[in-house]
């Protein structure tokens, strides 16, 4: 039943006159996700600006049992931010609570409203001479309240672990619109259950998250990159190994690259250029940073040493070492732009997964034979953060199949790279969350006792399963 136009006018009485609008050329780019995988509707989108605006968006849905999904940066690709196609699920938009509630140096934290553009807060950081370490290839657009409902990773994981690390203390509206006020900048705290650990990784089932205080650094004083090519992942694993023991605990980032996905970066995406004179089939972009001075730790010294004691064991075969930081730039926009490189070669099958970091090349192995067994001709994009375990297993169709064709295998393909996983000790979503996407592989991946837990505390917090429904848990 679609939503009555009396709650749709009470709503926007609620709002004011820029807090809701109903016109769908504003409605329309709120309602698919980056891939346009789930494409849905709604009768209103809602913009508070105030925490309690919030509250009564919410109070007023619970009262009258109308579903709501929250969205932040609209970036995420599962299906969590996106309405269903009923038209009976209202967005509620959290772009305008942007505001800095505090900035505290000596404690080095930053509180935010989760509204606050992920780029933006690593400006805010900056200004207060800290650093704030979450990094990702939508930074520009990411907003702070998704990448915590979504548990994000990105780059620096190793060094500074995932979103989850890096929140202090949450405010939140639960989905009767009541208020909770975690914001703390503890970082010890012993006095009962860990509550705002249930709202990160939520993915806005469980309330809405609408301002986190958040852990800062002290700012990097050097950084050095290089951009170096393996022989395969066992390589990729034992040079890391070699990395973390001569970098002093250094190394912020280690990234693998396929020469396929080189290749459609160069082919696709203008400006990029090869960094290297010959091709190689894998490559690492790592980088390392540091607080301190050269004086008493000098990065391009150790980095030096790092490959040349790999090119002695045989780890690296070639490799550069940019000069500048266009150069530092190109190479990051290669493993960056990996995935919108990948666009223009039709259809493809991609999987966010993380195994032990050990078990990493017995993943490729068997994933890339396995998949190969159903498409011959596929073309494998394997990239990201294997210094982590995190791995974008991704797949392009062949070049002489038909794009339906090659999406016929989605769910047997699937099957396979998730079995493998699940039998190494990982999970069939390192980073970018289950939302609607992955619903049914959750529930045949899970164990009974999890589902049934996490049931519970979804029946707990959200009885009327108005909070962004279908998401998650079912």
């Amino acid at each position: 039943m679609t939503i009555h136009q009396s709650h749709i006018q009470a709503l926007k009485k609620l709002a004011g006159a820029k807090g809701a609008s109903d016109d769908q050329n504003v409605i329309q780019p709120h309602l698919a996700e980056p891939r346009n995988k789930f494409i849905g509707k709604t009768p209103l989108v809602l913009f508070p600006n105030t925490l309690e605006m919030v509250s009564k968006f919410v109070t007023y849905c619970y009262d009258n049992d109308i579903k709501i999904i929250p969205q932040s940066g609209n970036t995420g690709l599962v299906g969590g931010n996106s309405p269903d196609g009923s038209d009976t699920q209202i967005i509620l938009s959290m772009k305008r609570m942007d505001r800095v509630r505090e900035k505290d140096a000596l404690n080095h934290t930053m509180t935010l409203e989760s509204g606050v553009i992920l780029a933006d807060a690593h400006t805010i950081a900056e200004k207060i001479n800290c650093h704030f370490p979450m990094h990702l290839a939508s930074e520009g657009s990411a907003m702070i309240g998704g990448n915590i409902s979504s548990n994000s990773g990105g780059i620096n994981v190793l060094q500074y672990g995932v979103m989850r690390d890096l929140v202090l203390g949450l405010e939140v509206v639960l989905p009767n619109g009541t208020i909770w006020n975690g914001l703390t900048g503890l970082r010890k705290d012993n006095t009962g259950y860990d509550l705002k650990q249930l709202f990160i990784g939520a993915e806005g089932t469980l309330g809405i998250i609408t301002a986190a205080t958040l852990k800062l650094f002290p700012r990097h004083k050097q950084k050095n990159t290089a951009f170096v090519a393996i022989r395969n992942p066992e390589a990729a694993i034992n040079l890391l190994s070699m990395v973390r023991e001569i970098s002093g605990d250094s190394l912020i980032a280690f990234e693998i690259i396929p020469r396929l996905g080189i290749e459609f970066n160069l082919k696709n995406m203008p400006g990029c250029q090869d960094p290297l004179m010959t091709d190689y089939d894998w490559y690492i972009l790592m980088e390392c940073a540091t607080s301190l001075d050269s004086d008493l730790l000098n990065l391009e010294v150790m980095m030096n040493k790092i490959l040349k004691n790999a090119m002695e064991r045989g780890l690296v075969l070639d490799g550069v070492i940019p000069k500048n930081i266009d150069e530092i730039r190109n190479l990051w926009n290669l493993r960056e732009n990996i995935s919108e490189a990948q666009k223009f070669e039709g259809a493809s099958i991609k999987h966010d997964i993380s195994v032990p970091v050990s078990k990493i090349p017995e993943f490729v192995r068997r994933g890339l034979a396995a998949v190969k067994e159903i498409v011959p001709n596929i073309r494998p994009v394997p990239f990201g953060h294997i210094g982590d375990g995190n791995l974008h297993f991704n797949f392009s169709q062949p070049l002489d199949m038909d794009k339906q064709e090659f999406l016929s295998n989605y769910s047997k393909i699937n099957k396979i790279v998730y079995d493998i996983v699940v039998e190494l000790g990982g999970s069939i979503s390192a980073e970018h969350g289950i939302g609607s996407l992955k619903l049914e592989e959750l529930e045949r991946y899970k164990s009974i006792t999890e589902l049934g837990l996490m049931r519970d505390i979804k029946y707990t917090l959200d009885c009327k399963n108005i909070m962004n429904p279908g998401r998650v848990i079912r």
